[in-house]
């Protein structure tokens, strides 16, 4: 959404609409076909002339309009994760319950990765194979990142943002190069990898490698928690908690913890026990929350987390 800019939409209005333009008075009978503005959608202009002419009076109300507009796409509940394409099951949120495959791309998640891989006859192959497409997996960084690089030629979002993190570390031998990670961590965003733009957001936040630019990291971490990033939603609770303002903080940690963020329940366990949040919306967040970790667990994922201690993937 175009925010403080002046703009038009493309929406046409119905042809049984009597309205007028919001500066000239002119029906369309008069003037044609009226459009909106775009950042709040509550006036229509026939003309660009129009709309440029009545902004001093429309400013203030496009802007709060715009806002509320705003905010109702940012709080709005995300939709869930994918679901894992062996087990069928919603992937896990943290990273360590699933695997990106260089080999064939797929995420797959880490019950389904600690299974035992049959070929087509039934017969046990090699654990050290991809569980869906078959493939040995890679034994030296070399391996991998030439599987990464063909799928980064694929599009493969993930192997971008991968390439991205290599970048803004000076790891798996490349140079430090915080532009090239920005740009690969953008096309990656693009792509539809949400957590680029949370790690942008940190880039910008933390200043690292770049200048610190608050108003940048607020803007990429919304954009990340309005596309399903739950740490970047955490981190923009804990900001307006920090600045007082509770009720969007417990918004944020509210979608956080339906989509189980176990830091952003804690954030409202905290807040409940300070009595800034009500028993009834802590009921609720908790019912969430708990439905949430019934919709991800299986036997295979369990028997997962007890293999490794340092595992979980709630």
């Amino acid at each position: 959404m175009s925010q403080n800019r002046i703009g038009m939409s493309t929406v046409v209005v119905d042809d049984d609409d009597v309205s007028t333009c919001a500066n000239c008075g002119k029906g369309e009978e008069e003037s044609g076909k009226l459009k909106h503005c775009t950042a709040c959608m509550m006036v229509k202009y026939c003309s660009r002339d129009c709309q440029i002419a009545h902004r001093p009076q429309h400013k203030k109300e496009c802007r709060k309009r715009a806002t509320e507009l705003y905010d109702e796409e940012l709080f709005k509940q995300p939709p869930s994760a994918e679901d894992c394409p062996i087990c069928f099951l919603t992937l896990p949120l943290f990273k360590k319950g699933w695997r990106h495959f260089g080999c064939c791309g797929k995420v797959i998640c880490s019950g389904c990765c600690h299974a035992p891989v049959y070929d087509e006859q039934g017969n046990k192959v090699d654990d050290e194979k991809c569980p869906f497409c078959r493939r040995t997996t890679p034994n030296t960084d070399e391996e991998m990142l030439e599987r990464e690089k063909k799928r980064m030629e694929l599009g493969d979002a993930i192997a971008i943002y991968n390439h991205g993190n290599y970048y803004s570390k000076g790891t798996k031998g490349y140079p430090q190069d915080y532009d090239k990670a920005l740009e690969l961590w953008h096309r990656a965003g693009e792509l539809g990898y949400v957590e680029a733009y949370c790690s942008i957001g940190h880039t910008y936040d933390g200043g690292g490698g770049v200048e610190i630019d608050k108003k940048k990291a607020k803007y990429y971490f919304e954009l990340a928690a309005m596309k399903g990033d739950m740490l970047a939603r955490h981190n923009l609770g804990v900001k307006e908690a920090q600045k007082g303002n509770f009720e969007r903080a417990i918004k944020h940690f509210m979608i956080g913890a339906k989509s189980g963020h176990n830091e952003s329940m804690e954030k409202i366990q905290q807040l409940y026990s300070l009595g800034i949040l009500s028993k009834d919306d802590y009921t609720k967040a908790l019912r969430n929350y708990q439905a949430y970790l019934g919709e991800i667990k299986s036997v295979q994922r369990d028997k997962a987390a007890a293999a490794d201690e340092d595992y979980h993937y709630y």
